[in-house]
């Protein structure tokens, strides 16, 4: 069992939803892998899910999107923009799922990053849906679980790689 747990809030009637989540690494390294294309692609997903990192643009007014093929060959497709890029305290970006029906069931997303004693990191990410129906369907959609699973990769990333190797990473 993991020995950081993520929260998930989702009260009810609301459009918003909570996640916060602790990281036995840097601030400076945790958002690193949230905005470096080749450690972003190692921990975001579901592990059994091959994903395909098509456009990354990790600054402010910058596009993204990816897709996660599953074991069956089926592809599900996510795009959003960045709207804020603040290394190492903040990320704002738009997040939408392409395989509804309809466009548009975009959602607002802030991503925190907090320093703690120790070397530690605060993750607190909020995201705001344009519906409580929105929002109500992304957590039956079995997020928690996609979002536990992405965490626990993470958590391997960042216990293999290193401050140093990031700052000359940099250069």
């Amino acid at each position: 069992m993991a020995r950081n747990k993520t929260q998930v809030t989702a009260e009810p009637g609301k459009q918003e939803l909570f996640i916060a989540r602790e990281f036995d690494a840097p601030r400076v390294l945790v958002f690193k892998a949230f905005t470096d294309p080749k450690l972003y692609v190692q921990w975001l997903g579901p592990r059994k899910y091959k994903m395909n990192l098509e456009k990354f643009e990790p600054r402010s007014g910058g596009m993204w999107r990816y897709t996660h093929t599953d074991e069956k060959g089926n592809t599900f497709g996510f795009h959003g923009v960045n709207h804020e890029v603040l290394p190492p305290e903040r990320l704002i970006d738009t997040f939408e799922f392409e395989g509804l029906p309809e466009k548009g069931h975009v959602s607002l997303e802030t991503a925190r990053f907090e320093e703690l004693p120790g070397g530690r990191t605060r993750l607190a990410i909020h995201s705001v849906f344009q519906s409580v129906a929105d929002r109500d369907g992304m957590v039956g959609s079995g997020m928690e679980q996609g979002i536990n699973e992405s965490f626990e990769r993470l958590d391997e990333l960042l216990a293999k790689t290193s401050v140093p190797s990031i700052v000359s990473a940099r250069a």
